[in-house]
């Protein structure tokens, strides 16, 4: 088959022609109808996750319908239209069984512990706790591209409201970062009814975009770098008067440590903040972003992380697919063949361009 290879960190990924996989005992094969490429592809390039082991295959939004099954598979057969959570909990362990397996201690990672989506074919583990249904294109269901939409990003950003941040209605949102998870944090903010909608980002075109998509005020965000300097922070600022004193959520979608702070200082009084993007160390291995503590204590912030969703929790966002308040196609960009996606990943920090990147392995 052919698959994207990274074999240096830093250095693009070309195609090549790879040995087929072979489903794990308890996994599944999928042929990829189509795979989306995120800023977490851009961190497994770049070396900043330890997961990572060169060479790798590296995707890991995807969609597919399944061609082999292993021998312990029981819920899925060759046909099947799926996707899967980013993370694919073990199904077994305390955690797993108590209802968490996006954080299981045991999970697999396509495209990070394990090869990736950006291939004709695929191999998952856990298949019977991970795989969700996918509706058929004729029955409503999105398109392969549309549904690749749906995964790290989409999924992520409705955990993060839905179920993190416990978004209610009528409370304002503030997102900091309109990539892939910041529309669709944008998108699910108004889908679950959201207050005043409130996007940030330094690209005129993701403010646009996001603008389009439903956000009630866009806030062009400073280039500089370095820490926010509190509520005179000229982002803050506009976020504070957008909210009427400030947001109720901040979702950080971007991953910086002046976004970081941003959010923060932009809350109101028992606000929440959801850290979604990855925030590596600085040059020295060692540095890590300073969170505002003193706001935190004295306004009773809660700062939450989130990392993806559980194949269990997918038929809530599937819902609002099927009502039409959340439309996946909306949120794509470019969408491109298996040869451009390497450059496309080397250049994914310097994306002018919005909406999500989708790659089509097949083609």
């Amino acid at each position: 088959m052919r698959a994207l290879v990274l074999r240096e960190f830093g250095v693009e990924p070309e195609v090549e022609e790879v040995p087929d996989p072979r489903p794990p005992v308890d996994g599944v094969v999928l042929r990829v109808g189509a795979s989306g490429l995120c800023r977490s592809d851009w961190h497994a390039f770049a070396g900043h996750d330890p997961d990572v082991v060169v060479p790798q295959v590296l995707g890991h939004e995807l969609v597919g319908v399944v061609e082999r099954i292993g021998e312990d598979v029981t819920r899925w057969h060759p046909g099947d239209r799926v996707t899967t959570p980013f993370v694919c909990g073990c199904g077994r362990c305390p955690t797993c069984r108590g209802g968490d397996p996006q954080v299981c201690p045991h999970q697999r990672q396509p495209g990070f512990t394990d090869d990736g989506s950006l291939a004709e074919l695929v191999a998952l583990h856990h298949a019977d706790a991970n795989l969700v249904a996918l509706p058929p294109e004729t029955d409503g269901g999105p398109g392969d591209v549309a549904a690749a939409a749906l995964g790290c990003r989409t999924a992520t950003a409705y955990r993060a409201l839905a179920l993190r941040a416990r978004l209610r209605a009528g409370e304002p949102v503030v997102v900091l970062g309109c990539g892939g998870v910041g529309l669709s944090a944008v998108v699910l903010a108004r889908a679950l009814g959201a207050g005043v909608v409130v996007a940030v980002d330094v690209s005129p075109a993701a403010l646009a975009r996001a603008r389009s998509l439903g956000a009630d005020v866009t806030v062009s965000a400073s280039a500089a770098t370095g820490p926010s300097t509190g509520e005179d922070d000229d982002v803050v600022v506009e976020v504070l008067a957008a909210t009427g004193g400030g947001a109720a959520v901040a979702v950080e979608a971007l991953g910086s440590a002046r976004t970081l702070a941003q959010g923060v200082w932009s809350l109101r009084r028992r606000g929440r903040l959801v850290q979604v993007g990855l925030l590596p160390p600085g040059p020295d291995g060692r540095g890590r972003p300073r969170v505002p503590m003193e706001r935190v204590i004295g306004h009773e912030l809660d700062v939450l992380g989130s990392h993806g969703m559980a194949a269990s929790d997918y038929p809530g966002l599937l819902d609002l697919v099927t009502a039409g308040a959340l439309r996946p196609g909306d949120l794509v960009g470019d969408v491109l063949p298996l040869a451009e996606a390497g450059r496309a990943l080397v250049d994914l920090p310097a994306r002018t361009g919005a909406g999500v990147v989708v790659v089509e392995p097949w083609r």
